[in-house]
């Protein structure tokens, strides 16, 4: 029998912040982005403007209405990711088995390691402890033999407790749960279950497999083992290297996209750092897909195949820009995002006497130059000259970088 642990960050971004300024402590606090480059709404907040009716993803001013004393601060997500790395270095004391489930959860299978620190309560409670001591942040850590049952558990009792889910109880305490909270379903999933009569977890597990495979197809079967107790997914190690299904950029412009330039300016910013982190990540992609989301609100996304697998920012704009003038040409676009998919791993260079394929690799060796003159100098010491003539909807899409140095180009 496996002991797996889930170790969840409260209210990660609004911890970090009041670790970081001891003041905000006690006052309700919410991060949020820039009103004035149209991201003004609210990424996370604390205990306390939850307790005010605060919700993520609504407006500024529609958490100053529920909490006039609420604390706007803006993100820094530098800092998150240090912290996350930091909390992650606390797990590796107890096992190498941590598998990450965004910057503020981690698994961690603990059954080789309870001869030397005690058993999952025990290890959770210890790290619950060294969280706070060490990065002035709370966790919450469910226990139990499985990977979905840990979260689940982690997920019951907020802020800073260990929650227990053993194998001989899970029946009594997770199938009375909404369906809902199990992992991976969702609100179009639920609504169909639901349909069905099926609204707890329990009554997942008792359903036929006949029936829940009719409405969900391969992932109901998933769902079902998962509400049986039956999930066998190992943890990772913390030093395996993990097969992202995409890498993307994307982000809101500071006013609405009304023509070709504008579009293809935030293009070209977005599929310079989709191709930069394809090279950091050592993936060629083969898919290209674009979401694109106009001035209402309305949505949509589009994708197209590559002819050869890449990771050139010239290659992953000209996908993506035919994408816009089929599909959201004359639109108003208020923010664009652009996707790397069908990923593979690029470890070593394949020999080709094709001259595209030739072109694309000199291209690649030509940006990695550029990935190393911008990561020695800062962001945008070197760009595309298309970016110079839009700054500041080229520094959205670049957006981590502090501007774009006018001194040196290349052509599109």
């Amino acid at each position: 029998m496996r002991t797996v642990l889930h170790s969840d960050l409260n209210n990660f971004y609004a911890s970090v912040e009041c670790a970081l300024d001891p003041a905000l402590r006690g006052h309700p606090v919410a991060v949020c982005g820039d009103p004035e480059k149209r991201h003004g709404i609210i990424l996370a907040k604390n205990y306390e403007a939850k307790a005010c009716g605060v919700q993520t993803g609504e407006t500024l001013w529609q958490a100053r209405e529920k909490c006039p004393d609420i604390i706007f601060v803006p993100p820094h997500y530098d800092i998150y990711m240090e912290y996350s790395k930091e909390a992650r270095s606390i797990y590796a004391q107890y096992t190498d088995q941590v598998e990450a489930f965004g910057l503020d959860e981690c698994w961690l299978d603990v059954t080789g390691s309870q001869l030397l620190f005690g058993d999952g309560k025990t290890i959770a409670d210890d790290i619950r402890e060294k969280m706070k001591k060490r990065l002035g942040v709370s966790v919450s850590v469910g226990v139990s033999f499985n990977k979905t049952f840990a979260k689940l558990a982690s997920d019951m009792h907020k802020p800073d407790k260990t929650t227990v889910i053993s194998s001989d109880s899970f029946k009594e305490r997770v199938w009375p749960l909404p369906v809902s909270d199990l992992l991976y379903v969702g609100r179009a999933t639920s609504s169909k279950l639901a349909a069905y009569g099926i609204t707890t977890i329990g009554q997942l597990a008792m359903a036929d497999d006949r029936l829940i495979h009719s409405l969900l197809g391969k992932n109901g079967l998933v769902l079902l083992s998962f509400a049986r107790g039956e999930d066998n997914a190992p943890v990772k190690n913390i030093a395996a290297r993990t097969l992202y299904k995409s890498v993307s950029c994307g982000n809101t412009a500071p006013r609405d996209l009304v023509n070709d330039n504008d579009v293809k300016v935030l293009l070209l910013a977005l599929s310079t750092k989709v191709s930069e982190r394809l090279r950091a990540y050592g993936f060629d992609c083969r898919c290209v897909q674009v979401q694109f989301r106009e001035s209402d609100l309305s949505f949509m996304d589009r994708q197209c195949r590559l002819p050869y697998p890449c990771r050139t920012a010239k290659e992953i704009f000209k996908a993506a820009y035919t994408l816009y003038l089929k599909n959201a040409r004359g639109k108003r676009l208020r923010s664009l995002s652009v996707h790397a998919c069908d990923l593979v791993y690029n470890e070593t260079e394949q020999l080709s006497f094709s001259p595209e394929i030739e072109d694309i690799q000199r291209r690649e060796e030509l940006e990695s130059a550029f990935d190393s003159i911008n990561k020695r100098f800062g962001e945008g010491t070197i760009c595309r000259g298309l970016l110079l003539t839009d700054p500041d909807i080229a520094m959205i899409g670049l957006k981590s970088s502090p501007g774009i140095m006018p001194g040196r180009m290349f052509g599109t």
